[in-house]
């Protein structure tokens, strides 16, 4: 194996190494973090969700209070880096189209797209060179988005994530699956999806999420015929990650088993770290709070048992009593805080090695 890691194409943009920042919300990876990423080579990317401190203002200005936050933080990155910046953006999310224009009008090179399959995101983008990105969980999902994006408004994507089982935050499998850990693995997730990528012209480059850790991993997924990679858990610990010090202390304190799966109101499992508020939820504790937002096209307000939104709002402004962090499987190996600087070329170096 070449020793080097080599570049990730997204069209004409080349990612060097190969690593796209995975975007976490709510106000997690924001713009010094996506900066601070970009300008090491890699993608940064900002989490469009619940970026506007939406807490204690009316519904009403929700839409606009995060086009603005969102439209804040992109201009902040863009003076802090010459670098690639992306932002994700959930389908699911209820003002999701906003957002999406708000991303377009301020010229963002590359959109992420999961939480539901984005079957019309070409069509906010126009004739405008962004990249787009959908994130699925399977090849059957790359094949619809393909079918549906070259019928409608001929294109493909640019480039797909694969996002495995162990991946932090909301995931897209079924929840008995992950707990009882029989969902597809990310391995076998990647030869399927790269097999359908490589029949279409271009080829589409896959990128495997999910669990990736350390340069080892990398070199793992390149193996399998992945062209790069996008890591979440790992940029919490960083000194530019824009989260609350308590946030990232939580992931140096956690130990294995206090990475759990919750049921999720957005109707989705979740993987955490274990606190007293989750374990609230699980004894079915905790009191649902009227929410004006809605924020999650899949949540209903009524019925839900908490409002997810003020839960990672609330930890992200490091208050762990009302909330809880989201965390990849491999949480509880991260045990110092880097410089985004020395963890690239920490994964570099172990790639070498691998």
């Amino acid at each position: 194996m070449d020793r080097k890691l080599p570049s990730l194409h997204i069209g004409d943009l080349n990612i060097d190494p190969p690593i796209i920042q995975g975007g976490m919300g709510v106000r997690v990876s924001r713009s010094r973090l996506a900066a601070a990423v970009a300008n090491e080579g890699c993608v940064g990317v900002i989490a469009g969700v619940g970026l506007g401190k939406f807490e204690n203002r009316p519904g009403s200005e929700f839409e606009s209070l995060n086009n603005d936050a969102l439209r804040e933080e992109i201009r902040k990155a863009r003076s802090m880096s010459k670098g690639i910046i992306g932002v994700n953006l959930m389908v699911v999310l209820s003002n999701y189209e906003p957002l999406i224009k708000t991303a377009v009008d301020e010229g963002i090179d590359l959109i992420i797209s999961g939480a539901g399959l984005p079957l019309e995101l070409p069509k906010y983008v126009g004739k405008k060179d962004i990249k787009l990105v959908p994130i699925v969980s399977s090849a059957r999902a790359l094949k619809i988005i393909c079918s549906k994006w070259k019928r409608n408004f001929d294109r493909l994507p640019d480039a797909v994530i694969v996002e495995g089982p162990k991946a932090g935050g909301h995931i897209g499998y079924d929840y008995q699956d992950i707990v009882d850990g029989k969902a597809a693995s990310l391995d076998d997730k990647i030869r399927e999806v790269v097999e359908l990528a490589n029949t279409y012209d271009p080829n589409i480059p896959v990128i495997a999420a999910g669990g990736v850790f350390d340069g080892k991993d990398i070199a793992h997924y390149l193996e399998l015929g992945a062209s790069g990679v996008q890591m979440g858990t790992r940029f919490v610990c960083t000194d530019e990650c824009d989260v609350h010090e308590n946030f990232k202390q939580a992931y140096l304190k956690a130990k294995k088993d206090d990475i759990v799966i919750i049921k999720s109101p957005v109707g989705l499992p979740g993987r955490v770290l274990k606190n007293k508020f989750v374990e609230d939820i699980k004894k079915g504790e905790t009191a649902p709070t009227a929410c004006n937002f809605h924020c999650l096209k899949t949540c209903s307000p009524k019925t839900a048992p908490y409002c997810i939104a003020k839960a990672l709002a609330n930890a992200a402004e490091g208050n762990l009593d009302k909330g809880f962090v989201f965390a990849g499987s491999n949480a509880y190996r991260c045990n110092e805080i880097i410089p985004v600087k020395k963890l690239i070329s920490t994964l570099v170096e172990e790639y070498a090695e691998a």
